[in-house]
């Protein structure tokens, strides 16, 4: 039986991590409304009318697995999907790259 290399796995691993990141409803929400471009906390929190620390523990999870980045501007930490993962500089897309997979996203109603 032939032997996957060991960076399979990792790859692996870390689409798991993904997908499972984007299994809760909160977050997808998060990540569908970061398509319009950076944003901090709190205008996420009153955009998806939830509650500050509700929305700040969902952005973690999804900058811990890279699906989001971060920058900070002042005293604002402002969230943005990374570039690997949504393109911004190409077509506008429904989609994210995983590397393991693509995700059709819902369009925002």
């Amino acid at each position: 039986m032939k032997e996957l290399p060991q960076t399979a796995g990792l790859a692996s691993k870390l689409c798991a991590e993904r997908l499972k990141a984007l299994g809760d409803e909160d977050r997808l929400r998060i990540v569908q409304a970061q398509r319009s471009g950076q944003m901090c906390v709190s205008q996420l929190a009153e955009d998806l009318q939830e509650d500050i620390a509700n929305v700040s523990h969902h952005l973690q999870i999804l900058r811990r697995c890279g699906i989001l980045q971060t920058e900070r501007q002042g005293r604002f930490i402002l969230y943005s999907i990374h570039p690997d993962v949504f393109p911004v500089d190409q077509e506008p897309s429904e989609h994210l790259d995983l590397g393991c997979c693509r995700l059709e996203l819902p369009k925002s109603t």
